[in-house]
C-alpha cells in the first residue's frame, strides 16, 4: 500500500460513479492500478509528445495485464474522426473484446478521442483517464464528454461515457511546456468565477505559488476543481441545465478556436479570451459590479494569458457562435456572471449587447 499522499474525489451519479484519485507517482503505482482497473485487456492510447515521457512507466505498472499501445500525433488539428478510426483500428487488431478497456494517456485530446472510440467500440466499453496535463486533470478528463472537432466547429461530433476512473498524477505536470500549464490554468480559474469566490480568492492569493509549480498550490488547485466539476456533474451528467454553467467562456473560446484553425490558439487561451469577453458583456448588461470584472482581467493577466482574441470579425464570430451545442431555439445561450462565483446561464440578454461585445472584441 502506497503512502504517498493522495486526494479522492468520487463522482455520484449511481452505477457510473467513478473515483478521482489526485497526486504524485500515480502511474507506477500498481496497487492503485490494481485496484481500480478491472478489465485485464487494455490499449494504450497516447501521443508522439507523451509517449515518450511516461508509457514506459505505466506499461510496466501494468505488466500482469495484456496491453498495447497506439501512439497518435500531437494536437488539436488530429482530434477527428479519421483519428478515431485509428483507434477503432487498433482495437480490432488487438482482438479487444468488450470486456477490455482504453487507457487514455494523455491531455483532453487523447481522452476525447479515446472516450468516444471506447463509447462506440462494440456499443461502448469501458475506459479510463490518465490526464497528464493541468487542463486534462481539472476538467477535460472528468464528467465523461468526449468528441471531436468538425471543421465547421468545435466538439460538434461526440458522446457522454463516463470513464472507470481518473488517476491524475501530479508529477506529470512538471514536464508540461509553460505555455500548456498557463493553458490549464485558466479552466481552474473559471470554477473560482462560476461557484466558488473564495476560490477565486484563493487564487488571487497564491497565483505566483501556481505560476512555479510549488506542489501544495498545485494538488489545492486540482483537487478543488475536480470536487467543483464533480458537485456540478452529479447534479446534471448531461448538461440539460447547470451543467451549462461550465462553458464559461466556452462559446466565444470555441469560435475563436475554429476561426484560428484548431491548434493556434490552445484551448485553455481561447477560453481566457472568452471569459474576459463573458466578463466584459455581463458588465455591460450591469449584472457584473465593473472592478470585479476588472480583478477578473488582472488575474487571467498574471497567470500569463490572453485577454484579447484575434480579430476574426464580429459577423464570422457571431457565425460560428450560432453552430454550438448550447444554442436553442435560434437563441446563442451564453454563460455570464452575475458576481463573482456566480455564473447564469442567459438566452434573454438583449441582442444589441451581444453585438456590442463581439465588434469591441472581433472587430
Amino acid at each position: 500500500m502506497s503512502t504517498v499522499p493522495r486526494e479522492r474525489i468520487d463522482i455520484a451519479l449511481g452505477q457510473r460513479s467513478y473515483p478521482i484519485l489526485i497526486g504524485p507517482r500515480l502511474l507506477d503505482d500498481r496497487d492503485a492500478l490494481d485496484r481500480n482497473i478491472a478489465a485485464r485487456n487494455l490499449l494504450i492510447v497516447t501521443n508522439e509528445t507523451v509517449a515518450p515521457l511516461y508509457l514506459a512507466k505505466l506499461t510496466a505498472a501494468l505488466r500482469d495485464r495484456r496491453t498495447a499501445a497506439l501512439v497518435l500525433p500531437d494536437g488539436e488539428q488530429h482530434k477527428t474522426l479519421a483519428t478515431v478510426s485509428r483507434i477503432i483500428d487498433a482495437l480490432v487488431a488487438e482482438r479487444m473484446n468488450r470486456d477490455a478497456a482504453v487507457v487514455a494517456l494523455g491531455g483532453g485530446v487523447i481522452g476525447d478521442m479515446a472516450g468516444f472510440a471506447a463509447a462506440c467500440y462494440q456499443r461502448g466499453i469501458d475506459y479510463v483517464q490518465v490526464p497528464t496535463t493541468l487542463l486534462a486533470q481539472v476538467d477535460s478528463s472528468v464528467g465523461g464528454k468526449t468528441g471531436v472537432n468538425h471543421p465547421r466547429g468545435k466538439n460538434m461530433i461526440g458522446a457522454f461515457h463516463q470513464p472507470r476512473c481518473v488517476l491524475a498524477d501530479t508529477d506529470t505536470l512538471q514536464t508540461l511546456p509553460p505555455r500548456e500549464y498557463r493553458a490549464g490554468i485558466a479552466e481552474v480559474v473559471k470554477y473560482g468565477l462560476i461557484c466558488d469566490r473564495a476560490f477565486f480568492d484563493w487564487l488571487e492569493a497564491n497565483a505566483d505559488a501556481l505560476v512555479a509549480r510549488e506542489g501544495a498550490s498545485v494538488m489545492h488547485a486540482v483537487r478543488r476543481s475536480c470536487e467543483l466539476k464533480a458537485e456540478v456533474v452529479a447534479l446534471d451528467e448531461r448538461e440539460q441545465g447547470l451543467r451549462a454553467i461550465l462553458n464559461l467562456g466556452h462559446t466565444f473560446g470555441h469560435a475563436i478556436e475554429t476561426a484560428a484553425g484548431f491548434g493556434t490558439w490552445l484551448h485553455g487561451e481561447a477560453v481566457a479570451a472568452g471569459m474576459v469577453m463573458a466578463a466584459q458583456m455581463s458588465q455591460r448588461l450591469g449584472w457584473l459590479a465593473a472592478a470585479d470584472r476588472d480583478r477578473t482581467v488582472r488575474l487571467i493577466e498574471r497567470f500569463g494569458l490572453p485577454t484579447a482574441p484575434p480579430r476574426i470579425g464580429a459577423a464570422r464570430g457571431r457565425e460560428l457562435m450560432g453552430l454550438d451545442k448550447k444554442v436553442r431555439d435560434g437563441r446563442i445561450r451564453l454563460v455570464l456572471l452575475r458576481e463573482l462565483g456566480k455564473a447564469d446561464i442567459a438566452s434573454d440578454y438583449p441582442n444589441e449587447a451581444l453585438e456590442a461585445t463581439l465588434r469591441a472584441h472581433f472587430d
